[in-house]
């Protein structure tokens, strides 16, 4: 099982679209997938989801998309030259034991023309001070506007073999 983090709060997103066919794509590989999306998180987890007192909802969440899981891919969009603020806070709400030893593959996604580069080196230097093992295909995907249909669906035809083969390796990573 790998759990797809959607990492932002941001409704009907770009990001969000982008993990439900990096699912699909899992799927197609007969690789069982969850996502979860940022939006889900509790509005005050910042300042109510600590270590020693978690709502029921967190905890559960916790219990069913971070503890058991071994693989994680997290889909980032770029804020302000980096990764979204709720994703940072979402890791801090984290016991870092929760991670250590664990697989995660990064994409990052933007309007603009960097894919959010900037904000995968930023990620994957969190993560990997936490122990997690960092797939090194980091894959920018940018200008996503133009390369999601009205039915929400990835067009582009580089951008779907970029994301099929970046799935690929990660399978075997």
């Amino acid at each position: 099982m790998i759990t797809i983090i959607s990492a932002t709060n941001r409704p009907k997103s770009n990001t969000l679209k982008t993990a439900q066919f990096y699912s699909q794509l899992l799927e197609k590989q007969n690789i069982k997938s969850e996502i979860l999306s940022l939006e889900n998180v509790p509005n005050d987890i910042a300042f109510n989801e600590l270590f020693s007192k978690r709502s029921v909802a967190f905890q559960q969440l916790l219990d069913k998309c971070i503890a058991p899981i071994q693989k994680f891919v997290i889909i980032a969009p770029e804020y302000n030259g980096s990764y979204p603020g709720i994703l940072k806070v979402f890791i801090d709400a984290i016991h870092p034991n929760l991670f250590k030893g664990k697989k995660v593959a990064l994409i990052g996604v933007s309007t603009g023309r960097a894919g959010n580069l900037r904000g995968l080196d930023h990620l994957a230097a969190i993560l990997n001070y936490l122990g997690l093992c960092v797939l090194p295909n980091k894959l920018p995907i940018s200008n996503i506007s133009t390369l999601i249909d009205e039915n929400d669906a990835i067009i582009d035809v580089n951008t779907i073999l970029a994301l099929e083969k970046h799935s690929q390796e990660f399978n075997c990573f």
